[in-house]
This record gives structure tokens, C-alpha cells and sequence, in this order.
């Protein structure tokens, strides 16, 4: 099965269907509740989740509470813009404010890093995103993926890793 996004001509892409999709969420508001809660309504919908340990940073452009980071692994039948579209839905289930500044303590983040090998630079939806190589996503990610290849450089998430981890920032 494929997948044809919008019709807009940015999105003028076929991709398989399903797709192995890698995530980030994080939450610095009730973590271990919210996490909780959102793993149990991804596996509800898209069944068998691949999980990293829990990671704990300090907020990045903010003050506040910690951020417990997570990365998870699952197969979509949604299509990028959709399985997008669907984690915001669940950001708001779990009481995100949309309207809140990005850059502060929320409920839950979900965001989509990786689509399979999918490069997409739609201004709606740029993949993979960008922040992959943040070490609160990276991290989570090499842990359960390190053999996983970033599209864009072509290198193994955990030679990113080693990387990030030998440069000492």
C-alpha cells in the first residue's frame, strides 16, 4: 500500500505504507504519568512498540522542571503528515496547550524524527527532524536503533551517537 499525501504539489511523494516510524516524547509535567499514558494509546493504535529507557535532561531553552525523554519504534499505516497530525491529537489528549510557548514545561511532546528513509523538506513537516542529532533524541534513539541510518548523512544512529558523545558537548 502507498500513501499520497495532500494534494499540494510540496507533497507530491508516494510513500510505502506501513513505515517504520521512529519517535521523541518527552514531558516535564507529570513524566512518568503522562509517558505512561501515551505509550499505552500508541500501542493501542499501532500495536508492538520498540521503547528506550527513560532519559532525564534538563530543559533546553527554558527553565523548569526536568524533561524524561523517551524513543520509540512503530509501524505506521498513516502516512507522515497523518501519524503527525495523530500525535498532536494525543499531545492534546494528555492536556498539551498548543497555545503555550514551545520552548516551556509541557504535558507531552510527540514528535515524528524519522519515516522509514523518507527525507521530506515540506514546510509543514521536515524529515528527518532536525533536532535528531539533540542529544535528548539521538541518545533514546541509538539506544533501541543503533544500526538505524539517518537518510540525510547516511551514518548509523550510533556512530552519531559516539559522535556527539567523543565531541563532549
Amino acid at each position: 500500500m502507498t500513501s499520497s499525501p495532500p494534494a499540494d504539489a510540496s507533497r507530491a511523494v508516494d510513500i510505502p505504507l506501513p513505515a517504520r516510524a521512529w519517535l521523541s516524547l518527552g514531558s516535564s509535567i507529570e513524566p512518568e504519568r503522562n509517558l505512561d499514558a501515551a505509550l499505552v494509546q500508541l500501542g493501542a493504535r499501532f500495536g508492538t512498540l520498540r521503547v528506550s529507557s527513560a532519559w532525564r535532561d534538563a530543559p533546553a531553552g527554558f527553565n523548569g522542571p526536568d524533561v524524561v525523554n523517551l524513543a520509540v519504534g512503530l509501524d505506521s499505516d498513516l502516512d507522515p503528515w497523518a501519524l503527525r497530525d495523530w500525535l498532536h491529537a494525543l499531545e492534546e489528549r494528555l492536556g498539551r496547550d498548543r497555545a503555550a510557548p514551545r520552548l516551556s514545561s509541557h504535558t507531552l511532546d510527540a514528535d515524528l524524527v524519522l519515516f522509514g528513509d523518507c527525507i521530506l523538506d515540506d514546510p509543514a513537516l521536515i524529515l528527518p527532524r532536525p533536532d535528531l542529532l539533540q542529544p535528548w533524541v539521538l541518545g533514546p534513539l541509538a539506544e533501541i536503533a543503533p544500526d538505524l541510518r539517518d537518510p540525510r548523512s547516511g551514518l548509523a544512529l550510533a556512530v552519531l551517537w559516539n559522535r556527539h558523545c567523543a565531541s563532549g558537548t
